[in-house]
């Protein structure tokens, strides 16, 4: 039996935004090896938070615009639906 290959979007254009968040994090370790100001340190992981945010988003969005367009498109749509509803309630509940 020949199993499927499954197709993966390219995401390039978060890339850039992933390695803004690298940059942060580097930055945040730097700043409490130097015991730097608590406020000024939060500050930093709310960024970092918000950049992660943000390529998240730009992930399932592009997740949405082809591997669930492909799914609908050969009537198996139940399983990304299945996939996106699990992500939503990481999302609504917080989990990781």
């Amino acid at each position: 039996m020949k199993v499927k290959e499954k197709k993966v979007p390219k995401h390039k254009d978060v890339l850039n935004l992933l390695l803004t968040a690298e940059g942060h994090l580097k930055g945040i370790e730097k700043m409490i090896r130097n015991d730097e100001y608590c406020i000024d340190v939060s500050k930093q992981i709310l960024a970092v938070n918000a950049i992660l945010k943000k390529i998240n988003l730009q992930v399932l969005k592009k997740h949405l615009e082809t591997c669930v367009k492909d799914a609908i498109k050969e009537g198996n749509a139940e399983e990304k639906i299945d996939e996106l509803e699990t992500v939503i309630d990481y999302l609504v509940k917080g989990k990781s």
